[in-house]
């Protein structure tokens, strides 16, 4: 009956038909820097990606919602994680640590049903809807898998991080409901997760019927921990960063100048305090930070790699010029663990058995360029991502940066006008969110977005709120028992986008109208009541 209902609805509203609706794929990369490919600024080599982000509209100013999960619901759903059950983690596969009870609905660790997906809307618009990649939104119930959520074909992995190579239960891959086995190379090379989930993804799209547009969540593991890479890949990396992380961040940051995406009243900001000089280690030290570095950059040329694959395979069913494809990352770098990197690196047999090997702050420093903070923080580090939308048919490519700012909840009601899909005031019986995002469309021809309300955020009690030019921004800012003034930052974005220079004090009644702001949606989108991290009552 819901689908009736929502079919109904897209037929009556006149909307384009099949013929002139895109194909539409969402790419999602997992725990990538801001300027880590080259059209951001990196020295990897991603002239796929690149070449897609220059033949589109590309923003400087878009944020995701600074970790794995709340990112991910927000982008199936349009919705603030909170609304979705997701305030802050999923629930990993052995445990239901992040499920806080009834007494905390936005704080299950699973998507709840308050909430309708992209699959879910776009497969009774009439779409096929394909996932391959990372899910991460519900892994305890089948209730909660992409079948059951609006996908008709996933190849993927249920849970959060998995290895590279060889996955292990539970953190394995499945293919539909079930869980595979035993897993065959996509290639001649040995297995690997970021081919895979191409290769599926290409597969599914072959598959389908031609006289129907598809839908592909297309969500990469890499370059999430742990990190593995093809070793003929590594070797196209090995050696360049012996320069170390300082001389890499002023290459990058020279680049972003260069490109426009920066002004040089962006200054860089200082190296991570924590982080000694790359001079005070042995060139023995030095080699193995150096591989560390260039097995992360292989993880990404692989994803390009990829994507050049995608595009061919597209181009040879003439399916290319009418696919809208987005870009992004999920967070900013990831600094977690040892601030030089944990686990094996030098022996491939042992980096490859590996469940959570990375490169550390030290160079996740460098991922961040130009900003400081990582995923986790709503600051520019953990917040700001690579963002670009390519669409041959439909999308003006533009010379110049698109600088207006935007955010995840702004994809759903983008790809729901593209494809003239409706959003529906209830589905499964339940009355829906309003949702706060707003369309990107203007931007396929350079025009003005024309925001009117504020861009919010919170995320394990760091937050902000960005309001035109102005962020209010804050580390542990949003505790459990409410908002802790103290703790906001306030910075003007266009005077300084690498947040260096604290206005709170000389402007504390713009602190205070936008911090009341704030509160206001803290409330409205149900950050609060928040739990105590102390505290953990499950259900039963």
């Amino acid at each position: 009956m819901k689908y009736l209902l929502l079919c109904l609805g897209i037929l009556s509203c006149g909307f384009l038909s099949a013929a002139d609706r895109p194909n539409i794929i969402v790419i999602l990369v997992d725990d990538m820097g801001f300027s880590d490919i080259g059209s951001y600024g990196g020295e990897i080599q991603t002239p796929h990606l690149d070449s897609l982000a220059m033949g589109g509209v590309r923003f400087s100013h878009f944020y995701n919602a600074s970790r794995c999960c709340p990112t991910r619901a927000s982008l199936m759903t349009g919705l603030h994680p909170h609304l979705t059950g997701i305030g802050h983690m999923t629930n990993p596969p052995q445990s239901m640590y992040h499920d806080k009870g009834e007494a905390f609905p936005n704080y299950r660790g699973f998507l709840n049903r308050q909430c309708v997906t992209l699959g879910e809307m776009l497969q009774a618009s009439g779409y096929q809807t394909y996932l391959t990649g990372k899910w991460h939104l519900g892994h305890h119930d089948r209730s909660r898998w992409p079948l059951q959520r609006g996908f008709e074909k996933f190849y993927g992995c249920i849970s959060g991080a998995t290895r590279l190579f060889k996955p292990l239960a539970p953190r394995d891959i499945s293919l539909g409901n079930e869980a595979l086995t035993e897993l065959t190379s996509t290639t001649d090379r040995p297995y690997y997760t970021t081919d895979a989930f191409t290769d599926y993804a290409i597969r599914f799209i072959e598959e389908g019927k031609k006289e129907k547009p598809f839908f592909l969540y297309l969500a990469y593991t890499a370059p999430h921990w742990p990190h593995q890479a093809h070793e003929e890949d590594i070797d196209r990396y090995r050696g360049k960063y012996m320069a170390g992380w300082d001389a890499l961040r002023q290459q990058r940051y020279k680049r972003q100048l260069e490109l426009g995406l920066l002004e040089s009243k962006h200054a860089l900001s200082p190296r991570d305090a924590r982080v000694p000089s790359w001079e005070s280690f042995s060139p023995e030290k030095q080699k193995e930070l150096d591989l560390r570095m260039a097995v992360y950059a292989a993880m990404i040329d692989r994803i390009d790699q990829n994507i050049g694959k995608l595009k061919m395979a597209l181009q040879k069913q003439g399916q290319y010029e009418n696919t809208l494809i987005l870009f992004m990352s999920d967070n900013g770098a990831c600094a977690e663990g040892a601030v030089l990197g944990r686990g094996h690196i030098l022996d491939p047999q042992k980096r490859n058995l590996e469940h959570n090997n990375n490169y550390g702050a030290a160079w996740a420093n460098v991922s961040s360029t130009p900003f400081r903070l990582y995923k986790h923080f709503t600051h520019e580090g953990g917040a700001a991502t690579p963002f670009f939308m390519h669409w041959p048919k439909g999308i003006k490519t533009q010379s110049d940066w698109y600088r207006e700012t935007a955010q995840v909840i702004d994809v759903v009601p983008t790809l729901l006008e593209v494809s003239g899909t409706p959003y529906p005031k209830s589905y499964n019986g339940n009355k829906l969110p309003t949702l706060r995002g707003i369309s990107l469309a203007p931007s396929f021809s350079g025009e003005s977005l024309k925001r009117t309300a504020p861009m919010f955020s919170e995320h394990e009690n760091n937050a902000f709120i960005i309001d035109g030019e102005w962020k209010l921004v804050g580390r542990g800012v949003a505790a459990a028992s409410g908002p802790d003034l103290k703790k906001w930052e306030l910075y003007n974005l266009r005077e300084d986008r690498t947040e260096l220079h604290n206005l709170a004090g000389k402007h504390p009644e713009r602190l205070k109208q936008m911090a009341k702001l704030w509160q206001e949606w803290s409330q409205q989108d149900k950050v609060y009541p928040k739990p105590s991290r102390k505290k953990n009552k499950k259900t039963k």
